[in-house]
């Protein structure tokens, strides 16, 4: 009895530690497996209303996963902040898209879909390229009408979040390890005037 309490707490040990190191294998994994990048946003207003056009970059092994027929679903959030001095930003308004990718290295079918809470888009396409290309731009989105915001300096900012697929269920008790987000990015667009309200 007295040799099994030994043996078995080596044992546990030993899966404990090579658990701790896949763990740690997959959190780093994450670390380098190169940036996604956010190109813009581009801000203009157009008849009274903020339009913001953006575009997210994966990077590769984000896109060879795609191709290997990893479903992905990337949530891009679109914010209206204003600017105060001696005060934290206000968030004035956001809009939301979830865009969702589906390939099939084996039929070379290639599905994404887009829904923002009220309306889903499903698209299918002959290429790879062609779904990236539609999936990774978001274009000329209204945000707001100048007409209903009251006078001062405003930025947008685009956050772009990308879930970690489905862990094994040994793993899956040890995330708290492991980001939450595949990967989650944030720029800002320069400082602009708007409002017409006092």
């Amino acid at each position: 009895m007295r040799l099994l309490i030994p043996v078995q707490m080596n044992v546990l040990l030993k899966f404990l530690t090579l658990t701790f190191f896949l763990v740690i294998f997959l959190f780093c994994s994450y670390g380098w497996s190169g940036a996604s990048e956010i190109s813009g946003p581009e801000v203009k207003v157009q008849d009274s209303q903020i339009r913001v056009t953006t575009s997210l970059s994966l990077n590769e092994k984000s896109l060879q996963e795609l191709r290997n027929g990893v479903t992905k679903d990337l949530k891009f959030s679109i914010d209206l902040f204003r600017v105060w001095k001696m005060w934290p930003d206000e968030f004035v308004v956001g809009k939301f898209l979830i865009r969702t990718l589906k390939s099939d290295p084996v039929t070379m079918e290639y599905h994404g879909s887009s829904g923002d809470g009220n309306t889903l888009v499903q698209k299918k396409f002959k290429s790879f390229e062609s779904m990236i290309q539609w999936a990774l731009l978001i274009n000329d989105v209204k945000l707001a009408n100048v007409k209903d915001l009251e006078q001062g300096t405003y930025f947008v900012r685009v956050t772009v979040e990308s879930k970690i697929r489905k862990l094994p269920p040994v793993i899956g008790y040890f995330m708290i390890f492991l980001p939450e987000n595949e990967f989650k990015i944030e720029k800002d667009s320069p400082f602009f005037p708007a409002g017409t309200r006092k």
